[in-house]
């Protein structure tokens, strides 16, 4: 029999106390739990982790959206203080690019206040070492709740994807639950919660009520999204997420684990595979419309980075840099922004919250 982990025998001895538990508590505990979880203690990023993402894959990325801040910064006529917040910042690449881009506006720079949201003490000692050398004032949070209120301005890249979702599955009886139990096997298995949920089909997008039995549907928790919203508001800011999923609601199911590069299954190792799911940009829209906001976008990533000028950022670097490095850079932006079937600049998106006055943001122009 394969050895147990610490997180596996805690959450077969809540299941055992409790009953199956619900994805999205499984999912919760798997990347958050403060001592057995995913983020708790490693470092997942980079070639030596299990997963890239786009600040790691080059500096391109991360300088695109330092001037995409800048020129927000001043859409929002310039105040005098601005909270640059990011959400699951990892290893802190993206807002050191991020601020060696704001460097062309000098008073953008000089307003700057970092706020870094971060849950893992192993990343939030990586950010620091990564930002130990800026010139601007740093500070971390465990929520954005915790940031004061002010001008604001947000960035999540591969953020929202690691929230945990919740699955129903289509029964004769209407949707239930989907959960998790030991099987007879002694096992971990998905299996569905004995009661239906009341209404569900109510308050499922009209174009989804014709599911047929064994479908999945997956939403999240608005939370985020709700408070991001009323910030934008408030403040008068904006907020850019970047991540991949679909742009409306749909049925089907998405949640994936990775380890060591490679796809494996959710329910093997608790707590050492990274849990994601596709985000739901409709879902996401609705919920920051609702607090009063504007949503520009999506956008495919490809397109998104292209208008914002990552052809002549990489034939500038490709110029100062030295020949042979020429074909790196080249593959990079490819990669960022390739619009294959599997792609990066397909299968990410670029989506805007933004206060209703702030009509034109860069790179969402119509």
């Amino acid at each position: 029999m394969t050895e147990i982990g610490p997180l596996e025998a805690e959450i077969r001895r809540r299941i055992a106390v409790g009953g199956p538990m619900p994805v999205a508590h499984y999912m919760e505990l798997c990347l958050t739990d403060p001592e057995r979880g995913y983020y708790a203690r490693r470092d997942p990023f980079g070639v030596a982790g299990d997963f890239i993402t786009s600040p790691e894959i080059s500096q391109m990325f991360g300088e695109l959206i330092g001037l995409w801040a800048a020129a927000t910064w001043r859409a929002m006529e310039s105040p005098a203080q601005v909270n640059l917040v990011e959400l699951g910042p990892g290893r802190g690449t993206m807002m050191v690019d991020v601020l060696r881009a704001a460097r062309v506006m000098p008073d953008f720079r000089a307003a700057i206040g970092v706020h870094l949201i971060e849950i893992s003490g192993a990343l939030v000692g990586l950010q620091r070492s990564a930002l130990s050398g800026v010139d601007v004032p740093v500070s971390w949070h465990r929520s954005i709740e915790e940031v004061p209120e002010g001008a604001l301005i947000l960035l999540a890249n591969e953020f929202f994807d690691a929230l945990p979702i919740r699955q129903a599955v289509m029964c004769a009886d209407g949707w239930h639950e989907r959960v998790i139990k030991i099987g007879d096997d002694d096992k971990l298995h998905f299996s569905i919660d004995r009661d239906p949920i009341p209404l569900f089909d109510k308050l499922l997008p009209r174009t989804l009520r014709a599911a047929k039995i064994g479908e999945i549907f997956e939403w999240r928790t608005d939370n985020i999204a709700l408070e991001i919203g009323r910030r934008v508001v408030r403040s008068g800011g904006a907020a850019l997420i970047i991540d991949y999923g679909h742009r409306e609601s749909a049925i089907g199911e998405t949640l994936q684990a990775v380890g060591a590069h490679e796809f494996a299954e959710p329910l093997l190792a608790p707590g050492l595979l990274d849990l994601t799911a596709h985000v739901d940009f409709q879902a996401l829209a609705q919920a920051a419309e609702g607090m009063g906001a504007r949503v520009h976008g999506p956008l495919p990533q490809g397109e998104f980075l292209r208008r914002l000028g990552i052809e002549q950022r990489a034939a500038a670097l490709k110029a100062a840099a030295p020949p042979d490095y020429a074909a790196t850079i080249d593959a990079a932006r490819g990669r960022l922004t390739s619009e294959d079937r599997t792609g990066m600049g397909r299968l990410f998106k670029a989506i805007a919250v933004a206060n209703p006055k702030l009509d034109i943001l860069p790179g969402f122009e119509t």
